[in-house]
């Protein structure tokens, strides 16, 4: 795994690096005064490097050998524009550039970063961050049956500079979205064999070992049921692992703080059989990464708690597998959620929404949160509404959709609304012997919105304001999670708290 460090001096960046990328727009290299920070035989291989790059809509990367300290020298060439519901960051483009030089894999390298505005700082990072997995292959066994030599681990040194040629200062929340982000990704990547409910909660407990102003609870298996959360039971009761819900509150000490109370909730299916309604056809591969929502709260949760965050946020996560067996939640079956309200089952490959409604009703009634989020690979309707790169967002209220809107373009983690019109969509979910039924009965009515209107159905009564993120398709990328949702959550949270 890479350890990504800032600086601020070039002479820092440059010390001991086998490898230097320079990322910047078209147009900053036609002009080119930005290299004279560089050695002169660097700056001139540089400008030779960018003059026949093309980046076209996305970026282009092309390296060459030097012959000198850096050994190797490649150019990251960024599009001069984006379209409006891009990161003006540029932050994919980074994400591309940084992947197609492979720097930063192995060894020492640096990364200088010429940015158009400085509150383009955290987006770039994360683009530096995601094109970085942390996950690796386990090492092969050796012939006496003992895991190989690990190789060295890699080093990348990132500084940054703004349109002025000054060197930015790194403001303290950059490394913590950054970091959130590569460890929610990691948890993506790793193996149902390795990551069940049990195993994910003692990841959380791990990375929030010693943090203060912290308040830490579990309720797990049957205990969910005294709780009155019928559906994250029901999900996972026949799972080898007992369901769980991780909640955990951060309040800052700060007598300044913003009074707001913000709840994150994480789908984590960390498998997703799809139950006794069985995805087939090949329909399961993949489904170890049904608990990207969980893993963006916790990673937002301790990027917030390490960078300060601005007001009261409680992290709610929703662990299951959704697994196959004697205990097996059936179709027909009836549950009743923390909500109260009941539910019956028509499809148990609709289970992550059961996970979100009880979480986000908790948040509301038990926690008091005033602003529950919700974050979840629910659909692959997303991925046709939104595509690949935006999640898909609905809000019930106006101005909080604008905001998280605009939060995923500063950060870099790309939204965009659809439909909130529960008149239109309730009616999908009508039973004749419980309150709803978990899955539509047109497939082909807006579907992502009405996944979204079940879970929000489960804040009937409360005051509590919402919105609803399905990042299906964001959340991996060519096999591997993205990190997707964390720098979003986090940027969420310090925007509407200001």
């Amino acid at each position: 795994m890479t350890r990504i460090r800032m600086t601020r001096s070039m002479s820092a960046l440059l010390k001991g690096a086998d490898a230097l990328l320079v990322v910047a727009p078209k147009a900053r290299f036609e002009d080119g005064s930005f290299l004279d920070c560089l050695p002169e035989p660097l700056m001139r291989l540089a400008l030779d490097l960018a003059s026949d790059l093309d980046p076209g809509r996305n970026g282009l990367a092309a390296g060459t050998l030097t012959g000198e300290a850096p050994r190797k020298l490649a150019v990251g060439v960024l599009p001069d524009e984006v379209s409006r519901h891009n990161s003006p960051a540029r932050a994919e483009a980074i994400r591309r550039v940084v992947a197609q030089s492979s720097t930063g894999r192995k060894g020492s390298a640096a990364i200088l970063l010429v940015l158009d505005d400085a509150d383009h700082f955290t987006a770039a990072m994360g683009g530096v961050g995601k094109a970085l997995p942390l996950y690796r292959k386990p090492a092969r066994l050796t012939a006496t049956g003992k895991p190989g030599k690990a190789a060295a681990e890699p080093k990348l040194s990132v500084m940054a500079i703004g349109p002025d040629e000054q060197p930015l200062t790194p403001p303290k929340t950059i490394m913590p979205t950054v970091d959130g982000a590569r460890l929610a990704a990691r948890l993506v990547d790793i193996p149902p064999t390795e990551l069940n409910p049990k195993a994910f909660q003692a990841e959380a407990q791990k990375l929030l070992r010693g943090a203060t102003g912290v308040t830490r609870k579990a309720i797990v298996g049957d205990a969910l049921l005294k709780a009155g959360m019928g559906g994250i039971h029901g999900v996972g009761r026949t799972a080898l692992e007992a369901p769980r819900m991780l909640v955990y509150t951060y309040t800052p000490t700060a007598k300044s703080r913003a009074k707001r109370h913000i709840a994150l909730v994480g789908k984590g299916v960390t498998y997703d059989t799809g139950g006794l309604s069985l995805k087939i056809s090949g329909g399961m591969v993949g489904m170890k990464a049904d608990m990207g929502g969980a893993a963006a709260v916790l990673g937002a949760f301790h990027s917030l708690v390490k960078g300060g965050a601005p007001c009261k946020v409680s992290a709610v996560i929703c662990l299951a597998e959704n697994a196959i067996g004697p205990a097996a939640v059936k179709p027909d079956d009836v549950l009743r959620m923390h909500s109260g309200m009941t539910v019956e089952i028509n499809n148990t490959d609709a289970e992550g929404r059961l996970l979100l409604a009880d979480g986000v009703s908790y948040a509301a009634r038990k926690l008091k949160a005033d602003t529950v989020i919700d974050i979840a690979t629910l659909t692959g309707a997303q991925g046709i509404a939104t595509g690949a790169m935006h999640g898909a967002l609905i809000a019930s209220d106006e101005d909080l959709e604008r905001t998280i809107f605009e939060s995923g373009r500063t950060s870099g983690d790309l939204v965009h609304p659809i439909p909130y019109a529960p008149e239109f969509y309730r009616d999908e979910f009508k039973s004749q012997i419980a309150d709803m039924k978990n899955s539509v009965a047109n497939r082909m009515n807006a579907q992502s919105s009405c996944a979204g209107e079940f879970v929000h159905w489960h804040l009937d009564g409360t005051d509590a304001r919402w919105a609803h993120v399905d990042m299906a398709f964001p959340a991996v990328r060519a096999g591997r999670g993205t990190g997707y949702g964390v720098a979003l959550l986090t940027q969420a949270v310090r925007d509407l708290a200001s």
